[in-house]
């Protein structure tokens, strides 16, 4: 029964219509694009909301395996040369081993290099269970997957999830990064996770960056990979050249704070 889930063939289970659009992750200290997260979008650009409202129990299995191979087919085609990021619902995975086989078949089939897929792990009310997790996490890693850990900070990507999954990647949500060169406490935390992450090894992404003085107070707490809008808006079925980076607005790198 599992394996007909995973393959995709459960009857019922079919997936809305849907394309990608891609936003830069850059890393400010080399003033690079290191990675792209593929953002789901309607076919006339219709937002994500709008798309995920079309999402149950009926049909998440689908629309997870549908996500996959629709990034790695369109990235390839658009000739992304970095990381690919793709979002991913735990609960969506039956038998991580089996559930993995059209991600493969999608990266074989374009010449995507697996190494350079990140899994960036989505969690909602209905989490999955740390067991699980672990088999996911174990499983990715042992094919050359990235883990990351999205919306850390808020809901269920707190500390304890950091422990218990010891992600490769911790994104960092905007609800604590919004205006934190206006508010010292967020501003404490985010240099705390900033240092936290450089000590356990783990990258730490700033998403949600809209204004070069949220870039500013990030770079002066440590802060070197970011996510936002300042730097670039998802583009629909298409990517953003680094030269079209905003690097002159930036402010210059203080010493001793990459």
């Amino acid at each position: 029964m599992q394996k007909a889930l995973c393959t995709g063939c459960k009857d019922g289970q079919t997936a809305p219509d849907f394309t990608m659009a891609f936003q830069p992750i850059v890393d400010i200290e080399t003033q690079r694009i290191v990675a792209h997260e593929a953002l789901v979008r309607g076919l006339g650009g219709e937002g994500a909301k709008d798309v995920l409202s079309r999402i149950d129990k009926t049909n998440v299995y689908a629309f997870d395996q549908a996500c996959r191979t629709r990034a790695i087919g369109l990235a390839s085609r658009i000739g992304l040369q970095t990381r690919l990021n793709i979002n991913f619902l735990p609960n969506a995975v039956y038998e991580p081993a089996a559930c993995i086989r059209a991600t493969l078949d999608a990266a074989a089939r374009t010449g995507f290099p697996i190494r350079s897929l990140t899994f960036e792990m989505v969690e909602n009310e209905d989490v999955a269970e740390t067991g699980h997790l672990r088999r996911i996490i174990e499983t990715y890693r042992r094919i050359g997957f990235g883990i990351a850990l999205d919306d850390f900070g808020t809901g269920y990507s707190g500390l304890a999830r950091l422990a218990e999954l010891q992600p490769d990647t911790i994104k960092v949500d905007r609800a604590l990064v919004m205006d934190c060169d206006r508010n010292p406490i967020r501003r404490a935390i985010l240099a705390n996770v900033v240092a936290l992450g450089r000590e356990i090894g783990t990258q730490v992404v700033l998403e949600g960056v809209e204004r070069v003085e949220e870039v500013e107070a990030l770079r002066a707490i440590g802060g070197r990979f970011m996510q936002g809008y300042f730097f670039a808006r998802p583009a629909f079925e298409a990517l953003v050249s680094e030269t079209d980076m905003p690097w002159a607005a930036m402010p210059l790198a203080e010493a001793g704070n990459g």
